[in-house]
């Protein structure tokens, strides 16, 4: 047995972040325990790789879901990273915050503290821009976020088309309100992929001794005494069951379906599901699990000639090889892709106070999160609801840890997320037949017998899913109703927070790794503050 005075759930993003701020002390105490591995492997740091991480089990828990009503009964896929860095060492390295509105939205729903303007200075601090500066962003942070180095020619290809469709452009996407099309900024360095535990973890273990780090253990529970107070953690290493105590706090950074799951097989949760797998209820929150949020997503797909489109051909692969040599002398070129180079936000209706969808233009095509894979060349794009307003749940289907959590995102089971979806489809496709991307297809493989709405809904069942961003399972608010409280202490026990995705009460509109980095910093310091001990 280990004590320690903090005890980090998750080595993702959020708790990567709380593990270094937190260790920055040398008079205190942090152990993070971690499920996956070290994570930094070449398949990690070369950005192309990711494409051999998200289909598989590489890396990958590869989460499935229950059967989606409004998706034909389909299963669909949640890949989340399982290493230190969690999913930014598998993700598309986007780096979005999202809209003032969004936080400015969580500050109006009672969570004090957490406005546009008073989390902008956690994404400052965790930034290292080499493009942009003041007064919205970061450089000297730990996290390197640059342009794009794949000199890719498809870049004007589709400005120009944005220009033709009339569409705004979009220079740098995290400003406070950002709308328009461009090309996205990646949380890379030299042309390598920096995950959050590259950044923030790294490079101090073994160079702090108050910091210990133990992967490839899987938690199974949360310990608590008698007066409800979080005491530590049991976890299983190496076939062994093991423990470690903390003195101050659990943390629990385990993502948005495994933070409710460890939650819940710690007895916290709804005690009468609870009790249907035999777990005695430490706390009675019936609202942990729910409140699944996710962007549900469609994909456009286009066949090319283009060998400045990532795919299979005999050309193909010599024009690899060329790249592969480009990449090792000057970290530059097609293996640095992050596949969704370009995309933006817009608004499907020109009277929206905000952009409501956003589009990741691929240099590939993309079928079934690339587990089908086609001959030839492409491209793709896909288009995601940013506020949808469908909620999900996350439960148990076992009372054994290494069960995987149930997951129900309820994809488009709102009618209104329905009617958006097509004319967020709409919205694309106008893009798609700009005559400067149309004049570089051979193909329209998905939606060339799509014409009326009714087959647009059928596309829709037919192949919408996730776009990987989902939250909320443990949601932030001011009312007994909620998991946390704005110091994102579990409520109804002391000695417990939740630190990442889960928390958030709305879904951001935009990709999530950088909120959930801004989530950890403005923990981190909340609890180096002393803000928010004991008792919610």
């Amino acid at each position: 047995m280990d004590e320690f005075d903090f005890v980090i759930v998750g080595g993702g993003s959020s708790g990567c972040v709380v593990a270094s701020r937190l260790s920055e002390d040398p008079k205190v105490t942090v152990a993070l325990v971690e499920a996956g591995g070290f994570g930094n492997g070449w398949v990690v740091k070369l950005p192309a790789a990711g494409v051999l991480m998200v289909p598989s089990t590489l890396k990958n828990w590869a989460f499935e879901t229950l059967q989606q009503a409004n998706l034909n009964g389909r299963r669909g896929y949640q890949p989340r990273g399982k290493v230190l860095g969690g999913s930014s060492a598998i993700n598309a390295m986007i780096y979005t915050r999202g809209h003032r509105w969004d936080y400015d939205h969580w500050a109006s729903l009672g969570n004090e503290g957490w406005s546009f303007d008073e989390v902008l200075p956690y994404f400052k601090k965790a930034e290292r821009n080499d493009e942009f500066g003041e007064p919205w962003h970061g450089r000297d942070g730990p996290l390197p976020v640059s342009k794009s180095r794949t000199d890719n020619p498809f870049h004007a290809i589709f400005l120009e088309a944005a220009r033709q469709a009339q569409f705004p452009l979009c220079e740098d996407f995290n400003v406070p309100e950002p709308e328009g099309l461009g090309v996205y900024q990646v949380t890379q360095k030299n042309g390598e992929r920096w995950s959050v535990a590259r950044a923030y973890l790294h490079p101090h273990i073994g160079a702090r001794p108050n910091l210990h780090v133990e992967c490839n253990a899987r938690v199974l529970r949360i310990l608590f005494d008698e007066g409800r107070r979080a005491t530590g953690v049991e976890f299983e290493h190496g076939g062994h069951r093991r423990i470690f105590r903390a003195r101050s706090e659990v943390i629990l950074s385990a993502g948005a379906l495994q933070s409710p799951q460890i939650l819940m097989l710690s007895g916290l949760g709804d005690e009468n599901e609870l009790r249907q797998f035999g777990i005695r209820t430490v706390a009675h929150l019936p609202a942990i699990g729910k409140n699944l949020q996710d962007h549900p997503d469609f994909i456009f797909g286009y066949k090319s000639r283009s060998l400045d489109l990532l795919g299979f051909s005999i050309r193909g692969f010599g024009r690899l090889a060329r790249e592969t040599k480009r990449y090792i002398t000057k970290r530059r070129g097609m293996l640095t892709t992050n596949f969704a180079e370009a995309g933006g936000f817009l608004k499907t209706r020109p009277e929206l106070s905000i952009p409501d969808i956003q589009l990741h233009f691929v240099v590939a095509m993309v079928d079934d999160h690339a587990r089908t894979l086609h001959w030839g060349h492409g491209f793709s794009c896909h288009v995601c609801l940013l506020r949808p307003r469908s909620r999900g749940t996350v439960r148990l289907q076992s009372a054994n840890p290494m069960a995987a959590p149930s997951i129900d995102p309820n994809f488009l089971g709102e009618p209104a997320d329905f009617e958006q979806m097509v004319e967020a489809f709409k919205v694309t496709r106008r893009l798609m037949d700009a005559p400067a991307l149309a004049s570089q297809r051979t193909l329209d493989w998905v939606t060339s017998n799509v014409h009326s709405d009714d087959d647009i809904h059928a596309i829709l069942r037919e192949r919408v899913d996730t776009v990987y961003h989902p939250v909320g399972t443990c949601r932030m608010g001011p009312d007994e109703t909620s998991v946390v409280d704005p110091s994102l202490r579990v409520r109804g026990v002391s000695g417990l927070r939740v630190v990442d995705c889960s928390i958030m009460p709305t879904i951001i509109g935009a990709n999530t790794n950088a909120p959930a980095i801004m989530i950890g910093e403005k923990a981190a310091a909340m609890i180096r503050s002393g803000a928010g001990h004991g008792r919610s």
